[in-house]
């Protein structure tokens, strides 16, 4: 089985694709590390990298294609990316939402204690990581839209969508393990 993972800054998807990758003996593939440190090789923050990426579509399609053959050549893994639903579309596809402030206030304190995210510049409070968060999704939307006309926050094309606001990162993991014993075992 692949599981594909995509959803809302802040909302735990790391979180529990390294739990499902560790419970289920998968390996965990996360292309957001990927992009963030291409950008940072290119002297850029992820954000100023997926601006750059609006008009330079390579900066996606070598993770999108890495993805891909990943999804053809491997089986039995955990994958974090917001296009890897539909590069693997055999996969189990899984959404893990969360209010924007609460994703922002829960990006903002992972900052506090890791401070090479390369996320944005100057993100000194919730509220700078909340707009970055914003114009984040607004430049994966535009992108998605754009390199392969896909909406990559509808809902509609996952098997499972599980808010996470409300949630500790144990009780998400609970919901999201259910669900996949169900399926699985």
């Amino acid at each position: 089985m692949i599981i594909t993972i995509t959803g809302d800054p802040g909302s735990g998807k790391s979180t529990i694709g390294k739990k499902l990758a560790q419970k289920l003996n998968y390996q965990h593939y996360y292309i957001g590390q990927i992009r963030r440190d291409t950008a940072r090789k290119m002297g850029m923050t992820l954000a100023e990298y997926n601006k750059y990426g609006e008009t330079h579509p390579e900066t996606d399609s070598r993770v999108d294609e890495y993805q891909k053959k990943l999804g053809q050549e491997k089986d039995n893994f955990v994958i974090e990316g917001r296009t890897s639903w539909f590069l693997i579309p055999q996969s189990l596809k899984l959404y893990i939402a969360v209010n924007s402030l609460e994703g922002a206030k829960r990006v903002f304190k992972e900052l506090q204690l890791d401070n090479q995210r390369n996320e944005d510049n100057n993100l000194k409070t919730v509220e700078a990581v909340l707009i970055s968060h914003k114009k984040r999704e607004e430049s994966d939307k535009l992108r998605y839209q754009k390199y392969y006309q896909k909406d990559c926050a509808d809902k509609n094309n996952f098997d499972l969508v599980i808010d996470t606001t409300e949630l500790t990162p144990e009780e998400a993991f609970a919901k999201v393990w259910e669900f996949i014993k169900r399926l699985k075992f």
